[in-house]
């Protein structure tokens, strides 16, 4: 599906590899991701990028086994980039020396001195005598590959930065693509600019190659989209329904976990607004019966994954010639379906998405957002012309209430809930606050206290309010509320919402927590 200048990002199993990627898809870089071991001459050859960045790793080079790339990537003739154990990589294959850490390892934040020499991709960097950067490793280069020369360096890596400028091979122990090194997206910037890169990835061009390739691939069938009114699944519609018009039919499953009035806006905008062949699938009292009485939450998870699929199933056996079903992948949602390594991934807790439902169905798949990261998405929503206020809504879980709800969920508490977090939300819009944090929500907790309303005991439900900030959802902050705003907001609830007597305020980061409770 592209054709635009494309840059290769060889993943050794960084944690911070999509951010790479990110950063480049914000100069208007198109790049993938691809793990080491499915990176082969014959790959290569196909793929023919114009530049190539080999990602960090927790592996060393000494260890059995140890993850390489293949060597051809240093005869292609174009510009590679090392990063941390990229770089002790290409020292490696190109005869260099590594050394184990005895001492030498640095994580977190480090700063890097110049040597005399100038680099050009370090334009803007080293303006005052050092630079912060953000390390993370143990092994370190020891002895230069031929042809290599140092252009930084840190207390502990005398080779931060360096390069073959003939070869236009470069190699930095530091993580540049992360925010704890400020002028990492300047070292970015520099490296496209001499590989040769025009900037030529915007999404007014994938919208139309987009619509074009839909086209293509359905041609005069139809197509059925599992529509939950998020931004992924929200767009996916917009772009299926602008490619091929009425072939489409959506259908919004409703579990009854959703937001307060959340199921009538949905259906307003794209059936009333938009026109779309809407489904209204109102299965709330099939979910909530299901989920009466359990309270563990990967079970929560798979009982509305699972019951999803078949009420999604059985909707969509009811339209007549639909061999395509529409999914909002997404590309990080591709890149973690692929364990660099080839091994098993930790389960933190289970994504709800309609994974399962081709094989069920026999479906063939259309994924027309799966080259694109979040917040190109959106992006793309404005393009088409869905309202910025539902563009940059705050990101909502598939399992809805059912994991903002700990312990059993029941009727009476996902009522609470809904006008708690309804309160909440309008607190942070009143006060200008929704756009500067990424999500914000109210958790009803198992729990109830003691409490004094209008000099009479009561024995309500405890709450918490939860707001981070973030870049992508990997790591995330709390937002710093002012005091003044948690009082205003805490009082807002007790008064107007009944059955709960307790407000809290949760101020933990990720990690070590997670954004959602459950």
């Amino acid at each position: 599906m592209t054709h635009h200048e494309r840059l290769l990002i060889i993943d050794f199993g960084s944690q911070v590899t999509q951010l790479i990627a990110r950063r480049l898809r914000e100069l208007n870089v198109y790049c993938e991701i691809h793990p080491f071991n499915k990176v082969t001459d014959a790959f290569l050859a196909d793929f023919a990028p114009k530049a190539v960045i080999l990602s960090g790793g927790p592996a060393s080079v000494f260890a059995d086994g140890a993850p390489m790339p293949p060597t051809t990537v240093f005869t292609l003739g174009v510009p590679v980039l090392g990063i941390c154990y990229g770089q002790q990589v290409m020292m490696h294959c190109l005869g260099g020396h590594v050394e184990r850490g005895h001492g030498t390892a640095e994580f977190g934040r480090a700063f890097v001195t110049p040597t005399a020499e100038k680099l050009s991709i370090l334009n803007g960097w080293f303006e005052t005598d050092r630079e912060q950067v953000w390390m993370s490793h143990g092994d370190h280069v020891s002895r230069l590959a031929p042809g290599f020369a140092v252009y930084g360096t840190s207390p502990n890596a005398p080779f931060a930065i360096t390069a073959d400028v003939s070869r236009n091979f470069y190699a930095v122990q530091f993580h540049p693509e992360v925010h704890h090194t400020p002028n990492g997206a300047k070292l970015y910037e520099n490296f496209v600019r001499l590989a040769g890169f025009t900037g030529d990835w915007t999404m007014e061009a994938y919208r139309d190659q987009a619509i074009a390739a839909i086209r293509a691939q359905v041609g005069d069938k139809r197509v059925i989209c599992g529509l939950s009114g998020g931004v992924d699944s929200s767009v996916t519609a917009m772009l299926l329904h602008e490619a091929i018009g009425d072939q489409l039919t959506c259908v919004f499953v409703d579990h009854g976990l959703l937001r307060q009035n959340e199921a009538a806006e949905v259906v307003a905008m794209f059936r009333d607004n938009y026109n779309l062949n809407l489904i209204h699938a109102d299965e709330s009292e099939l979910f909530l019966g299901k989920l009466e009485g359990v309270s563990d939450p990967e079970t929560k998870r798979k009982i509305i994954g699972g019951l999803f699929i078949d009420v999604f199933q059985k909707y969509a056996n009811g339209i007549e010639g639909a061999e395509f079903l529409a999914q909002g992948t997404l590309y990080p949602d591709v890149i973690e379906s692929v364990s660099f390594s080839g091994g098993p991934s930790v389960t933190i807790k289970s994504h709800h998405n309609v994974g399962g439902l081709p094989e069920k169905m026999g479906l063939k798949l259309v994924e027309p957002l799966r080259e694109l990261f979040k917040d190109e998405v959106r992006v793309l929503g404005r393009e088409l012309g869905l309202p910025a206020s539902f563009i940059g809504r705050h990101p909502f879980p598939g399992p809805g209430l059912a994991i903002r709800c700990p312990g059993e969920i029941t009727r009476e508490k996902l009522e609470i809930l809904k006008k708690a977090d309804a309160v909440y939300i309008d607190q942070i819009r009143k006060h200008g606050l929704y756009d500067e944090i990424w999500q914000a929500f109210v958790a009803i907790l198992p729990v109830r206290t003691v409490g004094v309303m209008g000099d009479g005991r009561t024995y309500d439900f405890a709450c918490a309010l939860r707001a981070v900030t973030s870049v992508d959802g990997m790591t995330a902050d709390y937002y710093p509320f002012t005091h003044d705003f948690l009082g205003e907001t805490a009082t807002r609830i007790i008064n107007e919402v009944q059955g709960i007597n307790r407000v809290t305020y949760d101020i933990t980061s990720k990690p070590p927590g997670t954004i959602e409770w459950e």
